[in-house]
């Protein structure tokens, strides 16, 4: 019995108590056949006690300070939310003069990593938030039975609280307020407006000429597929660093780009990339079809410059990859282009459509047809979700277009071929 309860103290242990109980039966038996032992464990235990009554006053003053911090951190984020969504002058100057510090810094630590340090910060993550509650819901069970006042839920609610806290305003200043400045259509005079159907087919049929007279110079695989070749890392960086001199907004320091070790849990998502605030890593599929990846991470680079919405990256990517001096990035920038390109033209005109289609080489036929049977794999209910959830994030973030916001880089496609 003595020693069940023992075992019980010690596994449902709350700020020390524990430690009192243990020392109760142990020195009991003790105390009885030496004095000294006695008085020591009356000395120890009067002590004991004290320290508890301390240490349980510290605890509900830091619980009070820990759910004030919180408080004034998410006050903090939405205001400067806020101020970003209403003054775009605010929001250039931080994009322009803040964010890259941390780029520069704490992107260049994370850099340093060959793996994404946010994937595996995840993983981790999830991990340690099962185990803290597991640990909440022991704790609940030990004070409901001996009886205690505060349920041990409210010291995790208010853990959790901080954390949530502590990650909206890291997620606030290194990637929401970006949000709100100037878009890049308007800093470089690429506004967009109406076009007519006869452009957009003029862009589809120059994309595709584009494409047959590329996808005869790639090296494939032994599936017959285009090979990107190695080092994109490094060859996306040059490309973005290159665009920097005509665009001067996207000059300057990029961290190195990830692919993730577990690429399914991008595949799953429908997702080919993600920008990660919260380590400012740019992480993309590794397992897509090889023609994505150039067009990926420079797209995901480009959130690195400030430039968060979809459509605008999508074409900083775009842009990135067709004047890069690398034919793999050409090919990778132009194929993703008309694939955009072409699902409005599928949706506005399908006989026309199809006739460009067919004026495809078979090399790249062989690339669509590819992408297609890669990402049927995944078709799930996880990626309908992941998609929903996608769609409201860019919408809360001012993207009234949501997921197809994705889809409007083809506005800017054909403004830039107006200008050539």
């Amino acid at each position: 019995k003595e020693i069940f309860k023992g075992c019980c103290c010690l596994l449902f242990s709350y700020q020390g108590s524990f430690l009192l109980f243990f020392s109760s039966d142990s020195f009991y038996i003790l105390s009885k056949a030496f004095l000294f032992v006695k008085n020591f464990f009356n000395f120890f235990q009067s002590y004991l006690v004290a320290f508890q009554q301390q240490a349980y006053l510290y605890y509900h003053k830091l619980f009070r300070l820990s759910r004030i911090f919180s408080i004034l951190l998410f006050a903090i984020s939405f205001l400067a939310l806020f101020t970003s969504h209403k003054s775009s002058a605010f929001a250039d100057w931080y994009s322009s003069t803040i964010y890259p510090l941390f780029v520069s810094s704490i992107g260049r630590f994370f850099g340093i990593f060959q793996f994404s340090v946010s994937e595996i910060g995840l993983y981790i993550f999830v991990i340690l938030l099962f185990l803290s509650l597991v640990r909440m819901l022991i704790s609940s069970i030990y004070k409901m039975y001996a009886k205690k006042k505060n349920p041990a839920w409210l010291g995790y609610g208010s853990s959790l609280l901080l954390l949530c806290g502590c990650l909206f305003t890291i997620y606030t200043f290194f990637c929401g307020i970006n949000y709100g400045h100037t878009s890049f259509a308007e800093k470089y005079h690429l506004e967009s407006g109406q076009y007519t159907q006869a452009e957009l087919t003029s862009l589809c049929n120059e994309l595709t000429d584009q494409l047959n007279a590329l996808s005869d110079s790639l090296d494939r695989d032994s599936d017959g597929l285009a090979d990107m070749g190695k080092d994109l890392q490094d060859r996306a960086r040059a490309a973005m660093f290159s665009l920097g001199a005509a665009y001067p907004e996207l000059s300057g320091y990029y961290p190195q780009p990830k692919g993730l070790l577990f690429p399914a849990f991008l595949s799953v998502q429908n997702l080919s990339g993600i920008y990660s605030p919260f380590t400012i890593e740019a992480n993309y599929n590794s397992a897509m079809v090889s023609y994505n990846l150039p067009f990926t991470i420079c797209h995901e680079l480009s959130h690195l410059r400030g430039f968060m919405q979809e459509e605008e990256a999508n074409f900083i990517g775009f842009l990135a990859c067709v004047n890069a001096d690398d034919t793999a990035f050409n090919y990778s920038g132009y194929l993703l282009g008309w694939i955009y390109a072409t699902n409005e033209l599928y949706e506005a005109d399908y006989d026309t459509f199809e006739e460009i289609y067919n004026r495809l080489s078979d090399n790249v036929k062989a690339d669509l047809s590819a992408n297609s049977s890669f990402w049927k794999r995944y078709d799930s209910k996880v990626a309908e979700v992941s998609g929903q959830i996608n769609d409201h994030y860019l919408k809360a973030n001012g993207q009234s277009n949501g997921i197809k916001s994705y889809d409007r880089m083809v506005d800017l496609m054909i403004t830039w071929f107006r200008s050539k």
